[in-house]
């Protein structure tokens, strides 16, 4: 039991019951086979309801856990199908991974987020990962959080800035929050509608309550920042 529970514990495995471990020669992998925990059986992989289950799908399918030093590890586990009255037959859901996803959830959040303290190279490198992968993995990350978080609740100081892709040839409009330096919003173009669109999503009362709001000197961009925070002071970015 103890040996279980540590092996659960390394690879981020919650709600999950570690039935054997096992290290693939020919792969160079390790491999545990685990199986959901009481109450984590038969559910809809996409809304997790209770279901009926359908069949045993298409075999074992494993997922690609946090690595064990330099050794890459996988949780190997049954996936049956279960029919869902919303979802109609799915493969059921895992604790331990996203519906559709080949990571754990543990795998996931690390690539998360060292995407936001390093380049994307550097993730790919250092997870053993293709490019795309990291984005794939930071876009479901982001679907699940997108709901629980507010990024632009308790805004008061932010700067507004542009910034060219693809060669110079397109453009994003970005906003960010000066006390805790994150990116709180991107919108595409650069014009007077783009800027607008930022301040009607912060609202009204929102909008009172910044204080102080940095940009270059752009006409447009001053005369939306005077329509919608005409009490903000403006300070011209560096």
């Amino acid at each position: 039991m103890r040996s279980a529970r540590l092996w659960a514990g390394l690879l981020g495995v919650d709600k999950a019951v570690v039935e054997r471990v096992e290290f693939d020669e020919d792969e160079g992998v390790v491999v545990v086979s685990v199986r959901p925990g009481r109450g984590q059986r038969r559910r809809c992989g996409v809304c997790r309801r209770r279901c009926a289950g359908y069949d045993q799908g298409e075999g074992r399918r494993r997922w690609r856990a946090l690595d064990l030093g330099t050794i890459r590890a996988f949780v190997e586990a049954d996936a049956p199908r279960v029919s869902c009255l919303v979802h109609g037959v799915v493969v059921a859901a895992v604790p331990w991974a996203r519906h559709g996803a080949g990571h754990t959830l543990a795998f996931d959040q690390t690539v998360a987020w060292l995407a936001t303290v390093c380049s994307k190279s550097a993730v790919t490198q250092l997870m053993r990962i293709a490019w795309r992968t990291v984005g794939a993995v930071v876009a479901r990350v982001w679907a699940d959080t997108a709901g629980r978080v507010d990024l632009l609740a308790g805004l008061r100081r932010i700067g507004i800035d542009e910034i060219s892709y693809r060669k110079g040839h397109k453009y994003l409009l970005v906003v960010v929050d000066h006390d805790t330096g994150r990116l709180v919003w991107v919108g595409k173009g650069r014009d007077q509608a783009g800027l607008t669109a930022f301040f009607t999503l912060l609202g009204p009362r929102r909008c009172a309550q910044l204080t102080h709001i940095s940009s270059d000197s752009a006409r447009w961009m001053n005369e939306v920042i005077a329509t919608h925070c005409p009490q903000a002071i403006r300070a011209a970015d560096p």
